[in-house]
């Protein structure tokens, strides 16, 4: 198993080598964003773990520019920053998890655990979801209302389909937290009213039927009915 790992902290970039390689994984380290870039070559690692706080480039720009050539290497940021819109702007990059300094070594490799089993295991999806004139291109990644494609972020494009997979099924808060970041944490409930405000501007907003629904003090549905 190989991991990448953006740190320019050089000891606890050596501490977090030392303990993969207790796990049997490889870890090869970098200390520049800039330069990870320039190396960086698609799906060659397993998992990729980027500190924002880093010379160079920062780990959201570079997370950004991984993002644009490898839609699919799970990515989790490290910061010492623990406020919501650092959380946001983590997930809006591409990340799929986020974990603040100072942490347990264990529980850095428990977030790992889970996305790497995440990817391995098969997902039997439709490729096309057709809702009114909604359409969601899984392969691809792309979702169109009226033919005209709406650029989402990599979350956003996930929320989506956890609303659209449901086929009308209304899903509370917590369940659709727990889909988009596989375990649970304090601010993840009031971070999915954010995006689907986000959704919701960028779908609905330009178009007479609007298709995110809410039922109040229950959840959150996609449908074309009223």
């Amino acid at each position: 198993m190989k991991i990448l790992l953006l740190e320019d902290d050089f000891t606890l970039s050596k501490e977090i080598s030392a303990f993969f390689t207790t796990k049997q994984f490889e870890c090869t380290p970098y200390y520049d964003g800039s330069l990870l870039l320039k190396k960086y070559f698609p799906y060659e690692y397993d998992l990729i773990i980027l500190d924002i706080n880093v010379p160079g480039i920062n780990g959201i720009e570079v997370c950004k520019g991984i993002r644009e050539i490898d839609k699919k290497t799970p990515i989790i940021m490290l910061t010492a920053f623990s406020e919501i819109e650092d959380k946001l702007a983590s997930f809006d990059s591409g990340a799929d998890d986020y974990l603040v300094k100072p942490f347990h070594f264990e529980e850095l490799y428990a977030r790992i655990s889970s996305l790497l089993r995440r990817k391995e295991i098969p997902q039997q999806t439709e490729k096309k979801i057709i809702i009114e004139d909604l359409e969601i291109l899984e392969d691809e990644m792309k979702v169109l209302r009226s033919g005209e494609e709406i650029k989402l972020t990599p979350k956003e494009f996930k929320l989506i389909l956890i609303l659209a997979h449901a086929k009308g099924k209304v899903l509370s808060k917590q369940f659709i937290a727990e889909k988009l970041w596989d375990y649970h944490i304090e601010t993840n409930q009031n971070t999915i009213e954010v995006y689907i405000n986000f959704l919701r501007k960028k779908i609905d907003k330009d178009h007479e039927t609007k298709l995110i629904k809410t039922k109040i003090g229950y959840g959150y549905y996609l449908s074309n009915e009223e």
